[in-house]
């Protein structure tokens, strides 16, 4: 699974744990998670990499959304979470963009 979410029942807010396996990952030592919820920083912190080659984040995200989003690798190659919840056409490039509904 590419994330799992954690509803809380306190806040009208979903944890995300976003996680690109390291055979995505295509040997880069760094990834970013970049889209809506950030406003695609692509300066965004880096996310954790894992000592299996994974790499991991989590955030909060407002329920009952979508976000469109997209990994960053080393900075500079652009990777989509094949297990998205849904994928739709990018604005800005010929890809598809992924999507997380919560």
């Amino acid at each position: 699974m590419a994330f799992k979410k954690q509803y809380l029942k306190s806040k009208a807010v979903c944890k995300v744990t976003f996680k690109l396996p390291k055979n995505q990952a295509h040997a880069a030592g760094s990834a970013r998670l970049v889209g809506d919820f950030n406003e695609w920083d692509m300066t965004t912190s880096p996310m954790k990499k894992l000592k299996n080659g994974d790499f991991t984040t989590t955030i909060n995200l407002a329920k009952d959304s979508q976000y469109q989003f997209r990994y960053l690798l080393d900075d500079k190659i652009w990777e989509n979470d094949w297990e998205a919840d849904a994928y739709v056409p990018s604005p800005v490039s010929i890809a598809d963009n992924s999507v997380v509904q919560v």
